[in-house]
């Protein structure tokens, strides 16, 4: 008998929570965030800003800047020791909304042009150009702050040409996770 009414009253505290927040309603308007990203092995911080959704609130343009650390060994020493050597990059993509769910998640694809700009202490270009997508999940707390996750691919044809045996980088996997918040 307490199992049944355990189990009722957790159904009711979960149909409950599910209704009220059926009341956030996407905001369309420009909007700003922050996230960390990965970029096949290299972690950044970067901001990104979203245009206002148009199209039926179904598409925007995002544009984001992002201060990478790149990994590897240091052509510096004798020694086999690892440094981190920062870089940025700048990327401008379009979005395209795919659908909601329970009127507080919203799931999108994205995809844009990269450019990075690199470090002359691991590479001779001074700026490589690349591609991106990705899809990704927008958590509503509210009508006007949402966390997010992106996980896609990058692809630039990179390669540390200073760095012995000439390791690619920034290409592969990116997963990046956020918050942003939408002007009213």
């Amino acid at each position: 008998m307490n199992k049944t009414i355990l189990l009722v009253f957790i159904f009711a505290s979960i149909s409950w929570h599910v209704s009220a927040q059926e009341v956030v309603r996407f905001n369309s308007n420009m909007g700003l965030g922050f996230h960390l990203i990965q970029n096949q092995r290299d972690f950044g911080l970067g901001v990104n800003l979203t245009s206002p959704y148009f199209a039926n609130d179904k598409v925007a343009i995002r544009a984001r800047g992002n201060f990478m650390w790149y990994q590897h060994l240091d052509n510096t020493t004798t020694t086999t020791t690892t440094t981190w050597t920062p870089y940025s990059n700048l990327s401008l993509g379009i979005i395209g909304v795919g659908g909601e769910i329970g009127g507080f998640v919203r799931l999108y694809g994205e995809g844009g042009l990269l450019v990075l700009l690199p470090s002359n202490e691991f590479s001779s270009e001074s700026s490589v150009l690349g591609g991106y997508g990705l899809f990704g999940f927008e958590f509503f707390m509210n009508n006007a702050s949402n966390y997010f996750i992106e996980i896609g691919g990058i692809g630039t044809g990179a390669k540390a040409d200073e760095i012995p045996g000439s390791p690619i980088y920034s290409n592969g996997l990116m997963i990046s996770v956020g918050i942003r918040y939408t002007f009213k």
